[in-house]
């Protein structure tokens, strides 16, 4: 019982410095600006780990490595935590092991990003018909632009309703039934 709740305790605190690691990764790579409220948050909870880590772990074409590579990290530590907690893997090589582990960090920071996605297509739909002027607006639609506007060329709006956020969610919801 007690393990259960250290688990998710961890799990919460690992998701949310993963998601928010993730977010600055993806503001980043869609070069949406960091002088609104969701940026400066962002940054000024991340610089302690992605400043040291720019120093030695350099840009790749322009994606923010520094940012993304801890979210991994996170995502395998918890799964190391979990696989120690529960047991188990005692019959296994450490080859095997390790590359699970790796293995399963990937697909949960895979899965963090088509989270964080959807959020933010369902953030960019509700303040698009309650406050299109908000100031959050302008860097969620930066954020979601790059998915949606592929889409936007197949479906344009059907009498003024863009239905491409409906189809970017239910896409992503495909997606993450195959991870």
């Amino acid at each position: 019982m007690v393990s259960q709740a250290g688990l998710f305790l961890l799990d919460v605190l690992v998701a949310f410095l993963s998601v928010v690691l993730l977010l600055r990764f993806f503001m980043q790579a869609c070069r949406v600006s960091f002088n609104n409220q969701v940026g400066t948050f962002v940054v000024e909870f991340t610089n302690w780990l992605v400043r040291p880590l720019r120093k030695i772990l350099p840009g790749f074409y322009g994606l923010d490595l520094a940012s993304l590579l801890p979210a991994y990290l996170l995502q395998v530590i918890f799964a190391l935590a979990v696989f120690l907690v529960r047991g188990g893997s005692e019959a296994w090589s450490l080859a095997t092991w390790l590359s699970l582990l790796f293995w399963h960090g990937l697909l949960a920071t895979l899965r963090l990003s088509i989270y964080l996605l959807i959020g933010a297509l369902l953030v960019q739909a509700v303040l698009s018909w309650i406050s299109p002027y908000s100031p959050l607006s302008q860097p969620v639609a930066q954020l979601t632009r790059p998915v949606l506007r592929p889409i936007q060329r197949f479906l344009p709006p059907i009498g003024g309703v863009d239905l491409s956020p409906l189809i970017a969610i239910v896409l992503a919801q495909l997606l993450l039934m195959f991870l």
